[in-house]
């Protein structure tokens, strides 16, 4: 009796929560679990058929992967969630596995975007190890999109297409953009965050966007990056090259004063080595017509302190980054085993008198990951530590290669500017 009790209260709770919170729970569940609480209670039955986000991720396509006669299992499981489906669908992820093991076109695919036009989808994530999946003619009629994110899709427009009027968040992977557009500019007049990823022919995405914040463009070799930047309120951009510029047939060529002259309220910026040597080929001045006043944080990654051109374009944003708070500087990991120039100049230039010529007085925080011990990072660490009164800590994170204790020795000597500096000392793999 007493455990009939106990079962009875204890099926009340569960039928007596809110229904934002069985709402909550379901979207926190895989999609088949969250079906089989229906079971639960008559409050639970079919209220997975209300749910505002479907994941299809490849953690579910695995789960039927393992049983090759039963693969197709997976799409007779997506068909019966979405016919069932009853309201709005806010979110939708879906992986598409290879195509040889599971699907045998992407008809299916086509059938389900169909669908999730209908149910006004708002967020949208489609990825595909497969080939391309061309996206459907139709789903650039979308209108209600705020978040798209694409990866290994074939991203072709159709004529007369204008752009995602409420579109806020935009991430594609892996595109080809080739003859996609044929100079057409798509309207994004929402859109905040922008990411390109190792995409090509990016020169053919023009795009209006202009209440962009935060631009990464990683890997994209031909990228007009003077017509991205053509934003008043970007706030954080990131940009990293795959190799230099020169192996490229479309090449853009800009200044740095010209690029960080369309950046007025950057607070965070992220370059890679690349860039500055070959993107910004013409020798880099001291002082900028114009100071980076808005800029918070500086990163650099794949940096070389033995490059002389690097150095150059590294010192000229700390001297004119007046408000920067937080520094960081990754070098290359594999770069201690060869190294292909003369380190001598970048010494010589980090000696001389006059190579910082300012204080660097809101600097609070500098990080520098797979330090190696070279005689440009150590003469750098000390010009950093004679120039900021306001440093907190310095973070060093040591290559496998060097001793820690051999580094410490020696910054222990270097003068500081801030007595309440605390050096950090880190492995690579802490």
């Amino acid at each position: 009796m007493m455990v009939g009790l106990a079962t009875c209260a204890e099926e009340d709770k569960i039928s007596n929560l809110p229904e934002h919170l069985i709402d909550s729970i379901l979207e926190r569940l895989p999609v088949q679990d969250a079906v089989r609480t229906s079971i639960l209670s008559k409050k639970w039955r079919y209220r997975w058929t209300k749910m505002g986000a479907l994941i299809f991720d490849e953690h579910f396509f695995k789960k039927y992967a393992e049983n090759a006669p039963y693969s197709r299992k997976f799409v007779r499981i997506i068909n019966k969630v979405l016919i069932l489906h009853k309201g709005p669908i806010s979110k939708f992820l879906l992986h598409i596995p290879k195509m040889g093991m599971y699907l045998y076109g992407f008809e299916d695919v086509d059938q389900w975007m169909m669908l999730l036009l209908r149910n006004g989808v708002r967020e949208l994530i489609l990825t595909s190890s497969s080939q391309s999946y061309k996206l459907p003619r139709y789903m650039f009629s979308c209108l209600e999109l705020t978040n798209l994110k694409l990866e290994n899709c074939l991203f072709k427009p159709p004529l007369g297409f204008e752009g995602f009027i409420n579109l806020q968040h935009l991430h594609l992977q892996t595109i080809d953009f080739t003859g996609n557009f044929s100079g057409t500019q798509i309207n994004l007049p929402k859109l905040k965050s922008l990411c390109l990823d190792t995409c090509t022919n990016v020169y053919n995405f023009n795009i209006k966007a202009t209440k962009l914040q935060v631009l990464h463009v990683l890997d994209c070799p031909d990228a007009m990056f003077c017509r991205l930047f053509h934003s008043p309120c970007l706030t954080h951009v990131a940009m990293c090259l795959p190799k230099p510029m020169g192996k490229f047939t479309r090449v853009e060529r800009m200044t740095l004063a010209m690029m960080l002259s369309n950046l007025p309220e950057m607070r965070g910026l992220v370059f890679d080595g690349i860039f500055f040597t070959v993107l910004i080929p013409q020798k880099i001045p001291k002082w900028l017509p114009h100071p980076v006043n808005s800029l918070k944080t500086l990163c650099f990654l794949n940096f070389k302190f033995g490059d002389l051109n690097q150095l150059h374009g590294a010192l000229c944003l700390l001297r004119n980054s007046p408000n920067l708070e937080i520094f960081s500087v990754r070098t290359l990991e594999t770069e201690c085993r060869v190294i292909r120039y003369d380190m001598g100049p970048a010494s010589n230039h980090l000696e001389s008198p006059h190579c910082l010529d300012c204080t660097l007085d809101r600097l609070q925080i500098v990080e520098i990951r797979h330090l190696k011990g070279s005689k440009p990072e150590m003469l750098f660490i000390k010009l950093l530590l004679a120039h900021s009164p306001s440093l907190k800590k310095f973070i060093i994170i040591r290559s496998g290669t060097c001793a820690a204790n051999d580094i410490a020795k020696d910054v222990m000597w270097f003068p500081r500017a801030s007595p309440k500096a605390k050096m950090i000392y880190l492995n690579s793999k802490t």
